[in-house]
């Protein structure tokens, strides 16, 4: 069972463009607008630091709260990673003599970004389609004369590589390179007079859940061992006041330590219990069905899920062959011989029977693997679409049964949906 600190905390179905009224005040002098993703401005007499800006068409909302509560000049600009929500507001908030500071892979993460940008947007849309519509409730909600910035494609004017560390009038800032979160770039900003630390998503982007090793929405892999590394070095911090990069802040020495040791924990535990299979003779499936993490370092799933970083896990030492199939290594589809194996097991009307049985027998990811073959030999028939939604919405009444007291994956959800939906209009269209 997850913590009580991480159970009461907000999900990622909660996330929402920027839209607070006033800025959310962190601490003196420290400010938090919350949006797609947190930024926070912190700020005294010799001008303000803001740290992450959001996508673009929120910054004019961002800025707007800051000039209310700061309203002095924008010395510098932090990033603590690459992804679009970070950097978008960059160019908005940026002055004359402001320095943008980022860790030294940003400018490789944002190419990234660039360079399988169509790919990424097109694998995203069925997860963020309802950020996107509240996306578009926002930018139509802003007053006429607030024009809607663009998003930034920002270079910095400094890159470090491991520290790199200024002040703004009396108060200390310090950047720590935390490569092993979301991305090769990420940085912990560490005010060390005030104990406070700024981590955007150094944890993925749900504190106290699993991390998503792989994303299902596209983006490089990433590994066990560095997250695990880098959760010891927030940890190292002692932190008093934990700001992430999407829910509130966490406050409390101890209570941050006990989330962040059992994260760590949790995530070692697990990468070791992979390696033990691999090295065991496991298959990769075995362990992502049988492999849960123990009670006491229970994490939330809403956002990665255990089997899925297991594959991460797996895949990140042995890579993708499994060795298990000869088709493998091969440009085979695995439902490229669908049609003809319907057609030996008796059509597409004894498939969907089967289907049915299983689905009868509370089996719905069996049913799964049936109905794959029957959609793929018979991608028009209405009966095999009909069935196709039935197993998904099993699928999604299962998963939502297993987590009657925690979050339901965001990711497993917003695909799940996708399908059911998909099915229901390629339904319609057939149907008179």
């Amino acid at each position: 069972m997850v913590s009580e600190v991480v159970r009461h905390r907000a999900g990622a179905f909660d996330i929402h463009p920027a839209s607070t009224d006033s800025a959310v005040s962190v601490a003196d002098g420290i400010w938090m607008s919350p949006g797609l993703s947190n930024s926070f401005c912190v700020a005294n007499s010799t001008g303000r630091v803001v740290i992450n800006t959001g996508m673009g068409f929120e910054a004019g909302h961002h800025k707007r709260l800051y000039d209310a509560v700061a309203p002095v000049p924008t010395r510098y600009i932090l990033l603590t990673q690459a992804h679009v929500d970070h950097v978008g507001g960059v160019d908005h908030f940026r002055e004359s003599d402001t320095q943008l500071i980022a860790q030294a892979n940003n400018p490789a993460c944002q190419a990234d970004d660039e360079r399988i940008h169509r790919f990424r947007v097109k694998r995203s849309m069925p997860y963020w389609a309802e950020a996107v519509s509240k996306a578009d409730r926002f930018i139509k909600s802003q007053p006429p004369d607030a024009p809607i910035p663009a998003q930034s494609v920002p270079t910095p004017d400094v890159l470090y590589v491991d520290e790199y560390a200024f002040a703004l009038g009396d108060l200390r800032f310090e950047l720590i390179s935390t490569p092993g979160g979301e991305t090769v770039d990420s940085t912990v900003i560490w005010l060390p007079d005030r104990k406070i630390a700024f981590v955007g998503n150094v944890f993925s982007a749900l504190f106290g859940h699993v991390p998503n090793l792989v994303t299902l929405r596209a983006d490089r892999l990433r590994y066990a061992l560095p997250f695990v590394a880098a959760v010891q070095q927030v940890i190292d911090l002692d932190a008093e006041v934990l700001c992430v990069g999407h829910g509130d802040p966490l406050v409390g020495a101890a209570t941050i330590r006990t989330e962040l040791e059992r994260l760590r924990d949790g995530v070692q535990w697990l990468h070791d219990a992979v390696v033990d299979g691999m090295n065991s003779g496991r298959s990769v499936y075995d362990l992502m069905r049988e492999l849960r993490l123990p009670d006491h370092l229970s994490l939330g799933e809403g956002y990665g899920k255990v089997a899925w970083d297991v594959r991460a896990i797996w895949e990140g030492y042995a890579g993708w062959f499994h060795a298990r199939a000869t088709s493998e290594l091969y440009p085979i589809e695995p439902t490229a011989a669908s049609a003809e194996l319907v057609a030996l097991a008796g059509g597409v009307g004894a498939v969907l029977a089967a289907v049915e049985r299983h689905l009868g027998a509370g089996d719905p990811q069996l049913a799964l693997a049936l109905i794959e073959h029957a959609t793929a030999a018979a991608p028009s028939d209405p009966e095999v679409q009909q069935m196709s939604i039935s197993v998904h919405e099993a699928l999604l009444a299962e998963h939502v049964a297993e987590h009657p007291d925690d979050f339901t994956n965001f990711w497993l959800v917003g695909w799940l949906r996708h399908q059911i939906t998909t099915q229901h209009r390629a339904l319609a269209e057939v149907r008179p």
